[in-house]
């Protein structure tokens, strides 16, 4: 068939959907792993719901991700232009001719009288579908019927006793027969092209080789089979990807989790968390390795190891992969990446000078092990903010009881009043003179200390937290501890 050349063609009716983003991540792996072309085009036919807002927020959302195309929308191409709403001549010259072949045909019937069919289909138990009233007006009957005022659609004549196969190269053969389906329409009343229609002319005039989208497609492609073959036009190989769904096996939904990549990215999720979950929704690597950079993708992947059966959204899977991704990436990335949610919850002011930048860059070394999402930072760093401590809990009450605790707080207090430096490696210091000098185990040292400072018996690592804190505001919450809780009975 010689290039490979692929294409994602997301309709711009709202932002881009974790099931679309895959699509587009699968066609750009094989285009880019077998030296082909990948194509970005849109579907713009639905002129109600479709936007330029959407349509942008699909191309920040792919680049985003770090997927890139090399004709298409904002870049060009000699088979353009891209935008199906730009193309409305081409659909209006192969729909002539297949009214001019008796492959298609002027229908005049009314919503109502199409939904009166439908019904009386489902009562029968039978396939919706248009029984084809209109097939074999006269000239007569047409022109009554636009004295009348009737705008025709244009519906394509199925062939009778047809068997449609669809060899898939992810589900194997897949037959259709043509009663099945019934004529359907190509282009509607206003003139604009259905999807099914429109879709074939772009794949055929841009050269399409290969067409991987969802599963959900897998029912259009007959419609779609039965279009190339009546215009002579070459067929592309087809690979159907599996449903996406949540883990209750139901269809991916908002209660499953946000829905869109965007959602994820102001969420805070990298892109390479992202690319590297959707990619193992419905495609098995080789090996037991699951962490694949998109380079390492594109050295890997195959269409022949696309599974059949539905892919689970798995959030927690998700988190777990971020996580590795925050924790893989340099401090400063994650600090500038975590500063617009710390100061979207009044956490950070401005001006970030160097000494607070490298105080935040501290903050995020000794909280990112903990997050699954840069989000989650906000309800870590509150604890370093305010001084008036609260113990969480009745654990923490019982450890500031224990007989040693205003002996190890006031050494500690001592000690940490004389610290001409505090950073992270004079706080190891420190732990470690509290220890020998009290001749106390460290869980008897250090859990008081955490009490004292954060009111909380687990938390950041006490070596971060004493510089994160400072010296005088260790001192303060030291003294607040002493007045207000070792006095407790």
């Amino acid at each position: 068939m010689g290039k490979i050349r692929v294409r994602f063609a997301p309709s711009p009716t709202g932002p881009l959907h974790i099931g679309g983003a895959r699509s587009a991540l699968f066609n750009y792996l094989l285009a880019r792993q077998q030296g082909g072309t990948f194509i970005l085009r849109s579907e713009d036919t639905d002129l109600e719901r479709s936007s330029l807002e959407s349509e942008r927020n699909i191309i920040d959302s792919l680049r985003w991700l770090g997927i890139t195309w090399d004709e298409g929308l904002e870049v060009g191409g000699e088979y353009g232009p891209y935008r199906q709403t730009e193309r409305l001549p081409l659909y209006q010259e192969y729909a002539q001719k297949l009214l001019t072949n008796g492959q298609a045909y002027y229908c005049y019937c009314t919503e109502e009288e199409l939904e009166n069919e439908r019904k009386s289909l489902v009562e029968r138990g039978e396939n919706p579908r248009y029984l084809g009233k209109c097939r074999a007006l006269t000239l007569a009957e047409r022109q009554a019927f636009e004295r009348a005022g009737r705008k025709p659609t244009i519906r394509f004549r199925v062939p009778d006793k047809q068997t449609v196969v669809v060899n898939d190269l992810v589900r194997g053969q897949v037959s259709f027969e043509s009663e099945t389906i019934g004529d359907f329409v190509i282009v509607k009343s206003d003139g604009i092209p259905t999807y099914n229609y429109a879709v074939v002319i772009d794949d055929a005039l841009m050269k399409i080789t290969h067409v991987i989208r969802g599963e959900e497609h897998l029912s259009n492609t007959p419609r779609q089979i039965l279009l190339y073959e009546a215009l002579g036009l070459p067929k592309p190989e087809f690979a159907h990807v599996s449903l996406i769904l949540g883990k209750d096996r139901s269809k991916m939904s908002k209660r499953h989790g946000a829905t869109s990549i965007v959602a994820y990215q102001e969420a805070g999720y990298l892109p390479e968390a992202l690319i590297n979950f959707l990619v193992l929704l419905g495609w098995a690597p080789p090996g037991e390795n699951e962490i694949f950079s998109l380079d390492e993708l594109i050295q890997v992947f195959s269409l022949d190891r696309v599974a059949k059966n539905p892919a689970v959204f798995d959030l927690e899977k998700l988190k777990w992969l971020n996580g590795h991704y925050i924790r893989q990436s340099s401090l400063d990335r994650i600090t500038n990446l975590a500063i617009p949610f710390l100061k979207q919850a009044g956490l950070v002011e401005e001006p970030i000078t160097p000494e607070k930048y490298a105080w935040l860059k501290l903050v995020v070394e000794a909280v990112r092990d903990r997050l699954g999402a840069l989000s989650e930072i906000v309800e870590h760093v509150k604890i370093f903010i305010h001084d008036e401590i609260s113990l969480e809990s009745d654990e923490a009450r019982e450890v500031l009881r224990e007989e040693q605790v205003p002996v190890v707080l006031e050494l500690f207090k001592s000690k940490l009043a004389a610290m001409d430096r505090l950073d992270v490696e004079s706080s190891k210091v420190l732990l470690k003179q509290l220890t020998k000098e009290t001749k106390l185990g460290g869980k008897k040292v250090y859990m008081p200390i955490r009490v004292a400072l954060t009111g909380q018996t687990h938390g950041t690592d006490l070596y971060y937290l004493f510089p994160i804190l400072g010296r005088d505001r260790c001192l303060k919450r030291l003294t607040y501890c002493q007045k207000h809780y070792l006095t407790l009975e």
